[in-house]
């Protein structure tokens, strides 16, 4: 057992140092990760029917009225794009997972629900003058670089009709006093891997840029040690609506509390964004 390496890797890395691995281009993992989206007894990827359905309702509560075309950034298997387009609007989801993105497409034919899924990285988003609304959910936003968030913004801006609006969630401040301790985990088949593997999983605060790491260790069975590592940045309000406005973004307003307690997440500790082009 590589036991050096797994000690070595465990150490506090410097903010944003790369990963050796990611799960969304890993066949296995995509298929655990989908599992857990859909799973009712965690909110751990995807949050429960019950919430999803309340933060539909509030979302176009923010701006009521007619057919919208939709924009659902992050989509996962379209939870939320399902329920919108069920409510008569038109919409297109955007996830990096195939995995997720073909049983987002399925289901929606299952359903006769005409929705347009793209496998593609939303940091790639290029259209231009086409949505009412963009969404995007499970605080995503914040698990971007700040030249990534700003990337985004800017794409986001120039996606939305002149007044359209942008509704997203993140964490604020008071996620930085959350932080988990070590747990190990030993198994012969599980999230990770389809065969035996020791992982450790970690969280690092680096308080002076607002920022959390969760940290994933996986030693399996060639004796490799690979990191799985997802940056968790907080705001206040405060310092989103000055990221907004140099996006050009107006009407900006910040909401806490609208989530229930959960196993991902107090609820005060996430604040909804909405922003208008």
């Amino acid at each position: 057992m590589n036991i050096k390496q797994l000690i070595d890797a465990s150490k506090k890395p410097e903010l944003y140092a790369p990963a050796t691995a990611t799960m969304w281009d890993d066949p296995y993992i995509g298929t655990r990760l989908l599992e857990t989206h859909l799973n009712q007894a965690t909110d751990l990827a995807s949050r429960k029917e019950g919430t999803i359905a309340a933060t539909v309702e509030w979302i176009l509560g923010q701006v009521p009225g007619k057919t919208l075309r939709i924009l659902d950034l992050g989509c996962g298997p379209g939870l939320y794009c399902d329920k919108l387009a069920r409510l008569g609007h038109r919409l297109t989801g955007m996830d990096i997972s195939a995995t997720s993105i073909r049983y987002a497409k399925k289901t929606a034919r299952n359903n006769g629900l005409d929705i347009t899924y793209l496998n593609r990285n939303y940091l790639e988003l290029d259209h231009e003058n086409r949505y009412d609304l963009i969404v995007m959910i499970f605080c995503d936003f914040g698990v971007l670089t700040p030249p990534q968030q700003n990337r985004l913004l800017k794409n986001v801006h120039r996606a939305l009709v002149p007044g359209g609006r942008f509704v997203f969630d993140v964490m604020n401040k008071g996620y930085l006093t959350t932080l988990p301790g070590p747990q190990w985990e030993v198994a012969d088949k599980g999230f990770w891997r389809d065969s035996p593997y020791l992982a450790l999983s970690q969280a690092f605060c680096y308080e002076a840029q607002g920022v959390l790491l969760n940290q994933h260790l996986v030693l399996d069975e060639a004796d490799t040690v690979e990191s799985y590592r997802f940056w968790a940045h907080t705001f206040s309000h405060e310092g989103m609506r000055r990221l907004l406005s140099a996006q050009g973004f107006r009407n900006i307003s910040c909401h806490d509390g609208l989530l229930p307690d959960s196993d991902a997440n107090r609820s005060r500790d996430v604040t909804f964004c909405t922003t208008t082009r």
